[in-house]
């Protein structure tokens, strides 16, 4: 997630001085009574610097936002119209729980300086002292190219320039990711009440505190385990919170009856195509956004197209693949393909070069499918596919990376040489793919043992108190009546007729 380097540092040095002197009366170069330019003053340049940096982290967060509506559209499209009501109230109302729970607390135990297991300041709301626009002014007193963290509450995500707001919405439409992941894998029978508060604690506990050990500077990240975008912090834990959800909640109602599987195709796969291509336009904000620096466009351009190749042949390898297991091109196949090969470059997108992020996707796309096939017959009801491509390629995404690992582009791309106990910067004869597969693989297990128990009990809690299902009855009639007293399609409804 963080990205600094002498190059952003070079660039914005250089880039701020010519805008200065082209920028008119605001940073013009001044003149004096002889008519020679004066030199901008340091604090013009910096105060730039973070404008730029600033206007780019919103833009990129608003783009991750606009994803809801992409997540909205294909879980509806791939549900059954009686439930389609219901499935867009969880995912309008996730955000709002969301931004909530991870304002009083969430955001405290992720980036909140403590211990290398949560963070213990400003922990309650997000507050204290906002260190971020006095780095307009404390620039002026420093060298132009140092890499100088700034200390403060929330030292952990200091090494962006940008206020303190714009960190905390960037971070919150990542949060608010992770609990929408979880609406789809338990769609069509599961209580909205039920839902509502467990995505409220996921973003309040669960995500914010696996996300201190890798974002947040805890022990994960203090040993080289590397997730540039999220492929673990995000996709794994909103996936592994999903599969404790599916093993309570138990398999929709005529899913599995006889020994097979009975499908229950969706109702509109135009809604699942056009949220898969908000979602595709979406990641261009989620992946290259996260170097949460506009002066760097070789770093972006890069991530960017890495994930864009991803996308691209995650949807040709799952194509071919359904084509040739399931004897048709599935369409559903080819949309999570796609979704498969963005999750899977997300960690590993300013790690690996853009031929790497193109295998990736290629090995995503035949894994979605194989894995949509197989939860089936582990009788694991998924209605939208969100285990297959949220937890599986979340989990091969992150084991990825150090699989195709590259020392250089880690060291220049995403700035994230690896370090040793001492801090000293490990050299690449010490440190290759071996090593850094062996990291991402130790970083998998915990986050997933961690994720997985305590959703697991957190899910047991409500089915004891509140319950967690919805009747039977309720169920077969639809989830838009019972559960909110209206309909999607009320034209269409037999009752109407």
């Amino acid at each position: 997630m963080k990205l600094r380097s002498k190059f952003d540092s070079v660039f914005w040095w250089k880039t701020a001085f010519a805008v200065a002197a082209l920028a008119g009366p605001t940073l013009a170069l001044a003149a004096d009574a002889a008519g020679t330019p004066a030199i901008p003053k340091m604090s013009d340049l910096s105060d730039l610097r973070v404008a730029a940096d600033t206007v780019w982290v919103l833009v990129a967060a608003m783009l991750v936002f606009w994803m809801n509506a992409g997540f909205a559209l294909v879980e509806s499209g791939l549900c059954q119209s009686k439930n389609c009501t219901n499935i867009l109230a969880k995912n309008f109302i996730v955000f709002a729980a969301s931004t909530i729970s991870y304002w009083v607390v969430g955001w405290g135990l992720m980036f909140g300086d403590g211990t290398p297991w949560v963070g213990t300041s400003g922990l309650w709301f997000v507050g204290g002292a906002d260190n971020s626009p006095a780095v307009g002014a404390a620039y002026a007193a420093m060298n132009p190219f140092s890499t100088e963290k700034y200390a403060g509450v929330y030292g952990a995500i200091n090494w962006t320039a940008v206020p303190l707001w714009a960190k905390f919405f960037f971070q919150l439409v990542f949060a608010g990711t992770a609990a929408t992941i979880v609406s789809g894998a338990v769609a069509e029978r599961i209580k909205f009440g039920a839902f509502l508060i467990f995505s409220f604690l996921l973003v309040a506990f669960v995500y914010p505190v696996s996300g201190h050990w890798i974002w947040g500077g805890g022990f994960l990240s203090a040993g080289n385990f590397r997730d540039f975008a999220g492929s673990t912090v995000v996709h794994s834990v909103g996936g592994w919170a999903a599969l404790a959800g599916v093993i309570v909640l138990g398999p929709r109602l005529g899913k599995y009856r006889d020994g097979k599987v009975h499908p229950i195709p969706g109702h509109n796969m135009t809604s699942a195509a056009l949220g898969v291509l908000i979602l595709w336009l979406g990641w261009f904000g989620f992946n290259p956004g996260s170097t949460m620096s506009a002066g760097n466009g070789k770093a972006i351009a890069h991530i960017l197209v890495a994930t864009n190749m991803a996308a691209a042949t995650g949807s040709l390898s799952a194509l071919v693949t359904a084509w040739l297991l399931l004897k048709k091109p599935d369409f559903s196949m080819i949309l999570n393909g796609c979704l498969a090969g963005l999750v899977a470059v997300t960690a590993p997108c300013a790690f690996v070069t853009v031929g790497s992020s193109a295998i990736i996707g290629l090995i995503a796309g035949v894994l979605v499918v194989l894995a949509v096939v197989f939860f089936d017959k582990v009788k694991l009801d998924d209605p939208v596919g969100a285990l297959s491509v949220h937890l599986v390629n979340g989990v091969f995404g992150t084991l990825a990376l150090g699989l195709f690992y590259n020392y250089d582009i880690a060291s220049t791309i995403a700035a994230l040489p690896p370090v040793g106990a001492d801090g000293q910067v490990i050299p690449a004869e010490k440190w290759g793919v071996l090593a850094q597969t062996l990291v991402q693989l130790k970083g998998i297990a915990v986050v997933g043992v961690f994720v997985f128990i305590v959703s697991l009990v957190l899910w047991f809690l409500l089915k004891a108190t509140m319950g967690i299902r919805v009747s039977a009855e309720e169920e077969r009639e639809g989830l838009d009546i019972g559960e909110h007293g209206n309909e999607a399609y009320p034209d269409f409804s037999p009752a109407h007729k």
